[in-house]
């Protein structure tokens, strides 16, 4: 049991997540490190997954883990440990590029070749799926047909906020059903996002996490909660606990930032956090939330 709890919490479950790829894979190394080199960089994807799984054991809490095909495909024994654990197993892709850079043909290739990695080592039907870098926006949004007919029940791709590379702005804030143009429905569970002063403001983990004072992540994390009656959702990617990664040479300033900024505090911050709200599986998170808006894939053209 967690101990130092506030009494008056509500007994709401949150989704709390990980994304299952290496530091070379980022979004904000891609112009530095071509994807073909990959397997040239020292993968340390395992150990610091193992980590998590050890701090989330410890715990006593299932969440869910994205998780990218390539790293799958290359360390299925790390797949099977976390099914092992007792944690659910969703989809991160296979390559890890921004949707709205490949065509539907390739992104619909690569996407049933990660699912069918994951449920050719786990055994089981995969049924979530998240983007790399949320990249489901307003150029992509066939996507989310593709998903709907390879068998995907739910997503969790769309931040309803601005940002240079994803976002919906103006896109629902709280889990919500999507009717696809072939009139299939899959759920989508948004990234978390808190109104202040009328601005969505992200508050779903990853950087935001590292880079915001923690107390500042919780009171934005509990105003996006509305008191604990309302499931969010947290992110964070194994590489964010490692502080001892390797540095990405040539790198732009902005993106060195956005990858280093305080890798030594997100693990210290996330025991915090696991004491301060209480979480679980995304699929358990789902059944606390009400699924009351339901929008049509024309819905987001017309803004």
């Amino acid at each position: 049991m967690k101990q130092g709890r506030n009494e008056h919490r509500k007994t709401i479950k949150h989704a709390m997540t990980v994304d299952v790829e290496d530091y070379f894979h980022v979004a904000a190394f891609k112009d530095v490190i071509d994807v073909n080199s990959w397997h040239e960089w020292p993968c340390r994807v395992e150990q610091n997954t193992e980590k998590l799984l050890a701090l989330f054991d410890q715990a006593g809490i299932k969440i869910t883990f994205f998780i990218l095909g390539w790293v799958a495909e290359r360390y299925p024994n790390l797949v099977k440990a976390i099914q092992a654990a007792g944690h659910e197993i969703a989809s991160h892709g296979y390559s890890h590029q921004l949707i709205y850079s490949q065509t539907p043909e390739v992104f619909k290739q690569e996407t049933l070749k990660s699912k069918d990695i994951l449920e050719q080592i786990t055994g089981e039907k995969v049924i979530g799926y998240r983007a790399a870098s949320y990249s489901i926006t307003q150029k992509s949004l066939w996507a989310l047909d593709i998903l709907a007919d390879l068998g995907f029940e739910w997503d969790s791709s769309i931040f309803p906020t601005r940002h240079d590379n994803y976002g919906i702005p103006g896109s629902p804030e709280e889990p919500y059903k999507i009717i696809t143009s072939s009139g299939k429905t899959l759920t989508e569970f948004p990234l978390t996002t808190a109104k202040v002063l009328g601005q969505s403001i992200p508050a779903a983990g990853g950087g935001y996490f590292r880079q915001y004072p923690y107390a500042l992540s919780r009171w934005l994390f509990e105003r996006a909660s509305h008191n604990q009656t309302k499931p969010q959702i947290f992110y964070l990617h194994p590489w964010e606990i490692d502080p001892e990664q390797p540095r990405v040479p040539n790198a732009s300033a902005f993106s060195r930032f956005r990858h280093y900024t305080n890798l030594n505090r997100c693990l210290p911050r996330l025991e915090r956090l696991l004491n301060d709200f209480d979480f679980a599986t995304m699929s358990e998170s789902l059944k606390y939330a009400k699924l009351e808006t339901t929008r049509h894939v024309s819905d987001f053209k017309q803004g």
